[in-house]
């Protein structure tokens, strides 16, 4: 419908609104936009129309009434007439650059000309509309401006997760507090536009706050007084530890300051703790002396952010001089732990293979072919190593199995079997009170279980057969057939590889089998190579 006389009826959305329209205000994510026109039934046509869309309307019948409630209220819109009493809606514009609202603004007038326009353009206007207009060209702009706004407000979160993960980086990368809090202070100026940052930091020894590092904004054409004011931090502390954020702007900013340290060059001032175990132990600062430049509750929670992030960086470096103090006692205590790792994991297969003169070497081996398979997988060298002391140590559970059954020639009976089974189980609990020896359990626990999930002690399957579990089967296998028993002849090297491949996909991974069957030939050539034809299966 066109906007041209008729009254529909509407009731007008206006500041006194009732408990209704206030519920309205208080729902997320609902728009709020203010009408502005000295047009009694435009504002109540627009208003009806874009209350039935679902924004939150307001509406007043002046630029001087409108800008008093955009100082009350946020908003995310303002449709403004251009042509009203006592404040126009072009010096309504310049006032919400100057005070630095930050709200989008829709002009319209019923005597638009492209200069006009594009004077309202130049003063920060989003769009602008023409009377008459219909509702749903309105609705349009609005919903346009609103995305916009949608689009704008992610690109500052995306950028403000980059800044922190930056920050975050150089924290993680480096122990030179130095570095780290010129860092953060970089990244302050960016993300709040200050012209001046300072970080101060207490002196342990004397408790004052003392100024460690301080950065001027090169991109502001700004004249800055010759002196920055200093803080005073007894009156700051207090606000800290009260729990009340530190935003002040013009004269206000004064009492955070010593007498007069201010001066009137300072528009706005944003200051934030740094906290160690709930103790200040610095201030992020942030000076604006740019009229119309005030920080707000959104700079604030960013500062809090880089602030909190400042604060690990110095923990950590005393944490870190702290442990660079004993540095040395930690690496020989390092190395004497992994002397005796190894000691126990010789020891532990020693004692194993020492009890079955039958089996004698077999753990060597078993670790020997774990290890072909692990490099044929490209595994890093420290898990390599942790698979091939878990095949030397995957038997361990038999040290509680009698000699004579192991060693039996003919058949197991079948409690037998179900004791033999239990070597699995058994290993685990002897690898358990040993801290250093966890990273061996599932070798020793899961050689067993079979890839369609027959086998035990678990009867898991695939891949929830842990790798390491996954490689020993095929090594333990491959050299029980490969080796003399109680009970039968070693098998032929091609039949033990035959077996292994007739059993991918039931009892072996697959994929281990094959590589397994490709790196097995390779490895027996570089041994006859040596000549050392003896340590391979016939």
């Amino acid at each position: 419908m066109s906007l041209i006389g008729g009254d529909p009826g509407a009731t007008p959305t206006t500041p006194g609104a009732g408990a209704a329209d206030e519920a309205v205000a208080d729902a997320p994510d609902v728009a709020r936009i203010l009408v502005v026109d000295d047009e009694k039934v435009i504002r109540e046509i627009l208003s009806e129309f874009l209350q039935l869309e679902g924004y939150h309307v307001r509406s007043v019948e002046d630029g001087e009434k409108a800008l008093l409630e955009l100082r009350l209220r946020p908003y995310d819109l303002v449709i403004t007439d251009l042509k009203m009493p006592r404040l126009s809606g072009l010096q309504l514009l310049e006032k919400i650059t100057e005070e630095n609202i930050n709200v989008l603004t829709v002009i319209m007038t019923g005597f638009g000309t492209v200069e006009s326009a594009i004077e309202a353009m130049k003063k920060g206007a989003y769009d602008y509309i023409l009377k008459p207009f219909k509702v749903e060209e309105v609705i349009h702009v609005v919903q346009r401006g609103l995305y916009r706004q949608q689009l704008q407000a992610e690109n500052i979160r995306l950028r403000e997760a980059l800044t922190i993960y930056r920050v975050s980086e150089a924290i993680a990368t480096s122990l030179e507090v130095d570095h780290i809090l010129d860092v953060i202070l970089r990244a302050t100026i960016d993300e709040v536009d200050a012209d001046v940052a300072t970080l101060h930091l207490q002196d342990p020894r004397t408790g004052v706050y003392e100024e460690r590092v301080k950065r001027v904004n090169d991109h502001h054409d700004v004249t800055l007084p010759g002196a920055l004011p200093s803080p005073a931090f007894p009156t700051l502390v207090e606000h800290y530890v009260a729990g009340s954020p530190v935003v002040a702007h013009g004269p206000r900013a004064g009492r955070f300051f010593s007498e007069g340290a201010a001066g009137d060059a300072l528009v706005s001032f944003l200051s934030v703790p740094l906290q160690v175990a709930g103790r200040v132990v610095g201030a992020l600062n942030t000076f604006s002396f740019t009229r119309g430049k005030k920080f707000d509750e959104g700079h604030r929670k960013m500062l809090a952010v880089l602030a909190s992030r400042a604060a690990t960086a110095i923990d950590n470096a005393r944490l870190y001089d702290d442990l660079r103090r004993t540095n040395d006692d930690l690496r020989r205590a390092n190395e004497s732990l992994e002397d005796n790792f190894q000691t126990t994991v010789e020891g532990f297969a020693q004692a194993l293979e020492e009890s079955d003169v039958y089996t004698r070497g077999h753990s060597e081996r078993v670790a020997t072919y774990a290890e072909i398979i692990a490099r044929g997988l490209t595994l890093p060298d420290t898990e390599v190593l942790h698979i091939v002391k878990a095949g030397l140590m995957h038997d361990i559970g038999k040290i509680g199995i009698r000699y004579d059954m192991l060693n039996k020639p003919g058949k197991l009976t079948p409690d037998e079997v179900r004791t033999f089974r239990t070597h699995p189980e058994k290993g685990k609990r002897i690898l358990d009170p040993v801290p250093c020896l966890h990273g061996l359990i599932d070798g020793c626990w899961c050689h067993h279980e079979w890839w369609d999930g027959g086998g035990y002690p678990r009867g898991l399957a695939g891949h929830n057969i842990p790798l390491v579990g996954r490689i020993v089967a095929i090594a333990d296998a491959y050299d029980a057939m490969t080796s003399d028993r109680a009970y039968r002849r070693a098998l032929p090297h091609e039949v033990a590889i035959g077996e292994i491949d007739r059993c991918a996909g039931t009892q072996f991974d697959p994929e281990l089998a094959d590589l397994f069957v490709k790196t097995i030939e390779a490895y027996r050539a570089e041994m006859r190579r040596r000549g050392e034809d003896s340590l391979i299966p016939r």
